[in-house]
């Protein structure tokens, strides 16, 4: 396992759905008095309906925090001790959760998911105000999205049909806060802040009474990465899991492009990437021989990636110039990039260049994201893509949108910013203690381990994965990849079904797509909630 983390991988994770650096932050109105952060439980509840499928469905709605220590806290010797005090001998967290309740429901039928986003360092709002929520945020399809006033309608899709659902803000972000004795240290990684949502679904369940109620979580991006681990995490808690339920997953970071001249021999994700790549420049009619249909176009792709094109690059300089020109070739015919560009790369193509480059004729650049999306270079003489033009076209909609509607449907954030990400990313401690190692692992992290371990220890755990073929950050064939080298029992197998669409990142974007996402989440949902 490698021991760097590249600068661009980090930039290119905090970007991944939710952590949009450029838009994280957003203010409250002029003038508000910032009231400092209470470090203990709070609750503001409301009614409300919403209509999915044609059928009115009535909730209660319940916007608050719960108060989550970091790994480490006792309680009898922190007898007295105040709560974000910085003499306090442990860190600790006010974690914000938005959850709506099905009325009528029973609770020990009615399933309960907890979703989140990623980052790290992202709020959850992109899940909730895009996807599953009783209302979600208007925007204009692949285009830009323009300024407000926004649009917010009835989500005809939200989950609520099916689960009772909780939004979850990470630690520090959203209207989360951390407090106390080195509170960034405690709560700012991989395995600090699985601990920290473990004891938040905990005390989510006591607080509630769900501990019978059939049990989902939903990780987007970096949120992935907080699924499997907490699907292990929580067994240690006596919690099992119906279901862990991935949308873009990066389970293994080893397996993200970053820049081959820094990090030579390492090959697995310029191979993960490349039917990405393809679907890119078929959507944009790139290809000089563009098939009609993309699905069997992709599989052609990948048996390309995994075959010819592993082999030569494997090779290394032992690949002869004949070759080499024949794989770039292919290259330029699946990517549409020229063969001399190819070449130059040593058929290795980094993380930002496609972007940039796919279009540069027209001085354009792809999203990440979503490479559908497309927005003016910024720096055409620039080796890779300076910004994300799916965050440019619709962060500022998501963020107004869930301002608006958390402080006037909700009633809750009233002289609170809300934090929409924060940058931490680069301090983020990347080590992480998998299952049967001794200490935590200086190296990317990699939580196959984690959910593999859970899934032997719960082998009726189901685990749905679901990708965008225009996904570059989180490549859909990288995903795919992941799960099938899962160290689990072949009769396991079959505890894991595959879901992709024409769609990128966040794959609700595209109200068409949601519907399908939907669709299919709330069938996986109904398959293994054990309800009769």
């Amino acid at each position: 396992m490698r021991t760097v983390i590249d600068p661009k991988k980090l930039f290119l994770l905090a970007a991944v759905c939710g952590c949009f650096m450029s838009s994280a932050l957003a203010a409250d109105q002029a003038g508000t008095k910032v009231v400092a952060p209470d470090f203990k439980p709070a609750t503001v509840t409301t009614d409300g309906s919403v209509t999915v499928a044609g059928k009115r469905i009535d909730y209660r709605a319940v916007a608050g925090t719960l108060i989550v220590h970091a790994k480490g806290w006792d309680d009898a010797a922190s007898a007295g001790a105040k709560e974000g005090d910085h003499d306090n001998p442990t860190a600790v967290a006010s974690m914000f959760y938005t959850a709506y309740f099905k009325k009528g429901a029973k609770a020990a039928n009615r399933p309960v998911t907890f979703l989140f986003n990623g980052g790290p360092g992202s709020s959850s709002i992109w899940v909730h105000m895009g996807a599953f929520g009783p209302v979600r945020v208007v925007t204009n399809g692949v285009e830009h999205t323009p300024a407000g006033p926004y649009t917010v309608v009835n989500n005809n899709d939200s989950l609520l049909d099916t689960s009772d659902l909780v939004f979850i803000d990470a630690p520090g972000t959203g209207f989360s806060r951390i407090g106390g004795k080195d509170a960034a240290k405690s709560f700012y990684g991989v395995d600090q802040d699985i601990h920290a949502f473990a004891i938040f679904v905990r005390e989510f369940l006591t607080k509630y009474g769900r501990w019978n109620s059939p049990k989902y979580v939903f990780g987007e991006s970096y949120g992935t990465m907080r699924g499997a681990g907490l699907a292990y995490a929580l067994q240690k808690e006596h919690i099992d899991l119906n279901g862990v339920i991935l949308l873009s997953d990066i389970l293994n970071w080893d397996l993200v492009p970053d820049d081959p001249e820094l990090n030579p021999g390492i090959d697995e994700p310029y191979i993960m990437s490349l039917p990405s790549y393809a679907a890119t420049a078929w959507y944009h009619h790139k290809l000089a021989n563009r098939p009609e249909q993309l699905q069997p176009f992709l599989a052609d792709v990948e048996n390309f990636a995994i075959g010819e094109y592993a082999h030569a690059l494997m090779l290394g300089d032992q690949l002869d110039p004949k070759n080499r020109m024949a794989v770039a070739q292919k290259l330029h015919a699946y990517t549409g990039l020229p063969v001399a560009y190819l070449l130059k790369t040593r058929l290795r193509i980094e993380y930002g260049a496609f972007q940039k480059e796919v279009l540069s004729g027209q001085d354009e650049t792809t999203g990440t994201l979503d490479t559908r999306f497309v927005g003016p270079t910024l720096d055409p003489l620039s080796k890779v893509a300076k910004y994300d033009p799916q965050d440019a076209a619709i962060s500022s909609a998501y963020v107004a949108a869930w301002n608006t509607y958390a402080r006037k449907t909700l009633k809750y954030g009233a002289g609170q910013t809300f934090k929409a990400g924060i940058p931490v990313y680069k301090s983020w401690d990347y080590r992480h203690q998998p299952p049967g190692a001794p200490h935590p692992l200086i190296a990317l992290p990699n939580v196959l381990p984690d959910l593999a371990a859970a899934m032997k220890r719960n082998p009726d755990l189901r685990v749905m994965v679901n990708g965008g073929y225009f996904d570059i950050s989180t490549p859909f064939f990288a995903g795919k990849f992941e799960l099938e080298h899962l160290p689990i029992p072949a009769s396991l197998r079959k505890n894991i079904e595959y879901r992709y669409y024409e769609s990128g990142h966040m794959v609700y974007v595209t109200p068409s797509k949601l519907a399908e996402l939907h669709d299919n989440v709330a069938a996986f949902i109904r398959g293994t909630d054990n309800v009769k």
